[in-house]
């Protein structure tokens, strides 16, 4: 059998033969397609909305800002008590189970954030009495007397008319105002992005500070809503706007929308390991009995390759 088969391989092709330019299909291809790109990017153009920074934040938000910094200080902000791979705060990673593959990573960026986000970048401004007096009082004081001041703080920013550091209430905050409207002045002036990035070499591909800085405060969440970019908003299959975007991540979002998974504290644990056993058993389907059987049942197949079959009806 494999000598025939051989054998027939061998011979020159007797059936029906069709002409085929290959280089004309190819320039027709890019000629149309281009075509059809520049004209829907003239009809309907292309989402281009300025990045976020911190200064920008500083500026259009200075209210958030302040009490972001606060926060940071406190010991309150998301970030601050994120857990691994940030920091190792009890109880705030996500499980399966009893089992935590977050903590299991463990700490692998460390990230302090009173200090990276607020102590270190005013640290860096160049010396002033009132600053260097606050300080040295927020450096000598307690970790207990710390918390306390800025807790104040952010609770006397709570009540205030918009929120404007300059309405807050007399109280004992220790350093804590200065330090927060020291900050403000250095984001505001462009100062802070580069100093929390704070990444060698020409060129900054390292945002991990600033983006969880920026996501401690609301200016970065509403610019989200506000494009329809928000978890509830199937955010990571959307461009900015109501553009559609990358429709294949579908299947890992459409889980966040339902129940148990939309109201879990442990829902992206719970999702991964979900998308995990999908996965698997999509790698699997050549295995399994009856779901490998579908073709056969539903043959698509055939209709796509109806020529093929045609052909090879007509000579058995």
């Amino acid at each position: 059998m494999t000598g025939r088969a051989d054998e027939l391989a061998a011979q020159p092709w007797a059936g029906r033969k069709r002409e085929y330019d290959l280089v004309k299909e190819f320039v027709i291809a890019v000629v149309v397609v281009g075509a059809m790109v520049l004209a829907l990017a003239a009809v309907f153009g292309s989402p281009d909305e300025p990045g976020l920074t911190l200064q920008g934040w500083a500026k259009q938000a200075p209210s958030d800002f302040v009490a972001t910094a606060t926060a940071e200080l406190a010991g309150t902000s998301p970030s601050a008590g994120y857990g691994p791979p940030y920091n190792s705060t009890p109880d705030a990673a996500q499980k399966l189970g009893s089992l935590s593959p977050q903590q299991a990573a463990g700490v692998r960026i460390p990230v302090d954030s009173a200090n990276e986000f607020v102590v270190t970048p005013l640290s860096t401004l160049p010396a002033s009495p009132v600053l260097s007096t606050a300080l040295t009082r927020w450096r000598g004081a307690s970790p207990g007397q710390r918390a306390s001041w800025a807790t104040a703080y952010g609770n006397a920013l709570a009540t205030a008319a918009d929120g404007n550091p300059a309405k807050v209430t007399s109280g004992d905050y220790g350093p804590v105002p200065t330090m927060s409207a020291s900050l403000l002045e250095m984001a505001s002036s462009g100062a802070l992005q580069g100093v929390i990035q704070g990444e060698p070499g020409f060129y900054d591909t390292d945002y991990t500070g600033s983006i969880l800085f920026l996501g401690d405060g609301t200016y970065l969440e509403d610019h989200a809503v506000a494009q329809h970019l928000s978890g509830d908003q199937w955010g990571m299959m959307n461009e900015t706007g109501n553009y559609p975007g990358q429709s294949w991540l579908w299947l890992y979002t459409f889980w966040y929308q339902i129940e148990p998974f939309k109201s879990s504290p442990n829902a992206d644990a719970l999702v991964w390991a979900l998308m995990m056993v999908l996965s698997l058993g999509f790698l699997l389907v050549p295995f399994l009995p009856g779901i490998r059987s579908l073709p056969r049942w539903i043959p698509v197949h055939r209709i796509i390759w109806r020529d093929y079959y045609r052909t090879h009806s007509s000579r058995r």
